[in-house]
């Protein structure tokens, strides 16, 4: 009957799992359970605040931005600024040694230390110099290859002048009807030398040296006239006192020596004509770009005559003179 008393329905312990002794150790150890379990003990919390790491001893150091490569556009301004500024000087530099440079042209002279020395006479020569002249000092880099030319083209119509009366002389000995070609002869190259030298080459030589406006135009008017005189020299008409092509080419026939002289001439009248029409158009254009105008003559002209000592004087006495007559007349 023992086999009835026990519980039929009770589970054997051989098969239940939990009853095996390794299993039941393990569960009656002192392991708290999985739902008992506190991550974070007092024990733990206490320890990781007594083990935590100090702070860095490395002392504070601001974080520095690196400047860009590329100016900024108020450092591009003012370095542009700076740059005008310093034109600026260098212009106003320059102004004013022109200035002085002006200054000291305009002051020389024989009370200034520098004698005249054109034309080159010798110095026992009872007759001195009466012009001061010195390209390389008075004349501007640019304006000197010019005037120079103009210089020589005065030269070289003087000694074609004195050929022209040689020629004359020349012919004059063929026939004694010439006697008026040769005594015109005589008068121009008496009167053409010097006047051309005062009325076109100095007035040249000036507007280079000092840019004046006034002597430009004087020297336009007065050279436009001397190429119309090398003009008619070279043609050479009868009884005007030039070997040109006209009289030239009428002696070949009588006289071939004679006429071979004058056809000489000739050409170097034509040689003159040429030459100075040349230089007329070089001066011209050289003109234009010095920004002269006729209102600068004429403004150049009045301060050059309201100026002069002479007609300061002249005026003064006029002034006098009509004053008094108005005294006496009262």
């Amino acid at each position: 009957m023992s086999g009835f008393d026990n519980n039929p329905f009770a589970e054997a312990d051989s098969d239940n799992p939990f009853n095996n002794p390794a299993i039941t150790q393990v569960t009656n150890s002192g392991i708290v359970p999985v739902d008992q379990y506190n991550p974070f003990p007092a024990n733990t919390t206490d320890s990781l605040a007594t083990h935590t790491t100090p702070a860095s001893t490395i002392p504070y150091q601001p974080a520095v931005l690196q400047p860009s490569t590329e100016p900024s556009p108020q450092a591009t301004a003012a370095a542009a600024q700076a740059n005008l500024l310093r034109q600026q000087e260098e212009l106003e530099r320059k102004a004013a040694e022109l200035d002085r440079r002006e200054h000291e042209l305009q002051s020389r002279g024989p009370r200034a230390g520098k004698e005249n020395n054109w034309p080159p006479l010798p110095k026992s020569f009872p007759i001195k110099p009466c012009f001061y002249q010195d390209f390389s000092e008075e004349i501007p880099p640019e304006s000197q290859r010019v005037c120079k030319m103009l210089y020589y083209l005065w030269m070289f119509n003087c000694v074609t002048l004195f050929l022209n009366l040689l020629a004359c002389l020349a012919y004059f000995t063929t026939k004694s009807t010439y006697i008026v070609d040769l005594a015109f002869s005589v008068l121009w190259l008496i009167l053409f030398t010097p006047c051309s030298f005062l009325c076109w080459y100095r007035p040249i030589y000036k507007a280079f040296k000092t840019d004046s406006s006034f002597s430009f135009f004087f020297f336009f008017f007065v050279f436009f006239c001397q190429v119309v005189v090398f003009i008619v020299q070279a043609v050479g008409l009868p009884h005007w006192g030039t070997s040109g092509w006209i009289n030239a080419c009428s002696m070949i026939a009588e006289n071939k020596a004679v006429g071979a002289i004058m056809i000489i001439v000739a050409i170097l009248f034509t040689m003159c004509a040429v030459i100075s029409i040349i230089l007329l158009k070089m001066v011209h254009s050289m003109y234009r770009r010095t920004g002269a105008s006729f209102q600068k003559a004429q403004q150049e002209f009045s301060q050059g005559v309201f100026t002069s000592k002479t007609f300061q004087t002249a005026a003064a006495g006029a002034a006098s003179s009509a004053a008094q007559g108005a005294l006496q007349g009262n």
